[in-house]
């Protein structure tokens, strides 16, 4: 079996400053033989789909694989559009080169990119497989976050989307987008159907440890199990922010029979709209967090959802550590704050250093989010520096090779604060830890995440001891709050008077 490798795989925020070239040479660019090195290593760059897929192909015998680009970078704003174009001609010389030489196509996709000129990326690169190889199976993998176009379902033989949130299981979508590939290549007949709803849920409604999408879910798994015509199912919770034309969750099925694949698609659709009023944020006001802070009796983590880099949040707004440090609460880790500056400065004055760390300071154009990233300053003492070089311990960037750049832990009064240089989530305990900070002695973790850190930070905090922070950012679940442009309107929440009919 000769099958082709490639993907495209980052969340765009509409409202933040636009992604470029260099966030995905800092993240995940691999490309030809070194795209399945990547794959097959211990520590690889890539998130794990691709090793996920690899993997099983390898294990069941004998294939080819046939690499061209694999681009990865973490969530931002609209990828400049010439930094794209650049992608798809490699992804169209890469294809080219060994038309009539491939049998199926294995695709790592996000589902909420975007660029400065178009709203379905993803729809462009699959369009791109079927104008240079034509139909040849072809199986994509998208994050849950997903806001599905109809070119997207139309342009694919298998679709396959995650089914955790936090993301635990990317490497087992990649292993069933390889099972499928194989069942494709067998001569199994693939048909899809696709439901869109007009809900636009807030992030923090979507996860699937419990509540309405989790049910929704686990629902469509059920039923798939009964029914061996059923390849796949997949609902999609969508991602708000990315403020698109096909915004809404959406419930995609691929089975070996249209008619199987539409019902079960319709009656999934039916049962997250039985659910729709469920789908709200739920948060906690900043007053009652440094609250909670100061007074809790057992350790807490606090989210700052609004400011979450995993969405597009540019990972420094000062709002929590600034009522924190104010109030005066002890025992307390914030991770991670980007702040290249900063960190550069912390470097310099060296470990044990005493000087006035000044977060947010202006530099150089000012960006569309700086009405959040305002400056803070604080007297501080250099208590560990790192160079940034990780291995995720737990959760989405679990064995994952990770690099944060210049990295420092500053201690202010009784917070201590992890300064990086290269905007990530703070979704792996490991970021704190290779400075030597003991997270289990903490009284409170604040933590720059909206759920990842679910993933990587239970060891510590369960469901009941972490608060979701209602604080100023450009991934705010408090939806009305942003300008929306391309949404299609009515949509639940923002338009209670939203309707739907099958």
């Amino acid at each position: 079996m000769r099958i082709a490798l490639l993907g495209f795989s980052i969340e765009c925020n509409r409202f933040a400053p636009p992604a470029t070239q260099r966030d995905f040479d800092t993240r995940c660019w691999v490309a030809g033989e070194g795209l399945v090195a990547d794959a097959r290593g211990a520590s690889p760059k890539a998130l794990g789909e691709m090793p996920g897929f690899v993997a099983d192909m390898d294990a069941a015998g004998p294939w080819t694989p046939l690499p061209i680009l694999l681009a990865m970078a973490e969530p931002n704003g609209p990828v400049e559009h010439i930094a794209f174009q650049r992608m798809m001609d490699i992804w169209r010389s890469g294809l080219e080169a060994i038309r009539g030489q491939v049998d199926g196509v294995y695709c790592v996709l996000h589902g909420a990119g975007l660029t400065t000129e178009l709203d379905d990326p993803e729809g462009a690169l699959q369009a791109l497989v079927r104008e240079v190889l034509g139909p040849v199976p072809l199986v994509c993998s998208y994050d849950l976050h997903a806001n599905v176009s109809d070119a997207m379902v139309r342009d694919c033989d298998g679709f396959v989307g995650y089914r955790t949130n936090p993301h635990l299981d990317m490497r087992e979508r990649g292993a069933e987008s390889a099972r499928l590939l194989r069942r494709l290549l067998a001569g199994t007949p693939a048909f899809r159907a696709l439901h869109r709803l007009p809900i636009v849920a807030p992030t923090v409604s979507l996860l699937t440890a419990q509540g309405p999408y989790a049910e929704v879910i686990d629902l469509g798994q059920a039923l798939a199990a009964e029914d061996d015509r059923v390849l796949n199912v997949s609902v999609m919770g969508g991602f708000a922010y990315g403020d698109t034309p096909f915004n809404g969750m959406a419930v995609i099925v691929t089975a070996t029979d249209q008619a199987v694949a539409d019902a079960l698609a319709l009656r999934l659709a039916e049962a997250a709209w039985a659910r729709r009023d469920r789908f709200v944020a739920r948060l906690t006001a900043l007053e009652e967090a440094t609250r909670l802070a100061l007074e809790s009796p057992v350790p807490l983590a606090f989210a700052d959802v609004a400011d979450n880099p995993g969405g597009g949040g540019r990972g420094n707004t000062m709002h929590i550590l600034a009522a924190f440090h104010a109030a005066g609460v002890t025992g307390c880790l914030v991770g991670v704050i980007h702040d290249p500056l900063l960190a550069a400065e912390a470097h310099a004055q060296g470990q044990g250093a005493r000087f006035t760390a000044r977060f947010n300071r202006p530099q150089g154009t000012l960006a569309a989010d700086d009405a959040f990233s305002r400056p803070f300053a604080a007297e501080a003492e250099v208590v560990a520096l790192s160079d940034g070089r990780v291995t995720g311990r737990r959760g989405i960037y679990g064995g994952t090779a990770m690099t944060l750049g210049a990295t420092a832990a500053l201690r202010l009064g009784g917070i201590t604060v992890v300064v990086i240089s290269i905007r990530t989530q703070c979704a792996d305990p490991a970021f704190l830890e290779h400075l030597g900070l003991d997270i289990g002695q903490a009284r409170s973790v604040v933590v720059k995440s909206r759920g990842h850190f679910r993933g990587g930070f239970d060891e510590f905090f369960d469901h009941g001891r972490i608060v979701e922070v209602d604080a100023p950012g450009l991934t705010s679940p408090i939806l009305a709050r942003f300008d929306w442009t391309k949404l299609p309107r009515p949509v639940l929440p923002l338009d209670p008077e939203t309707g739907w009919t099958a």
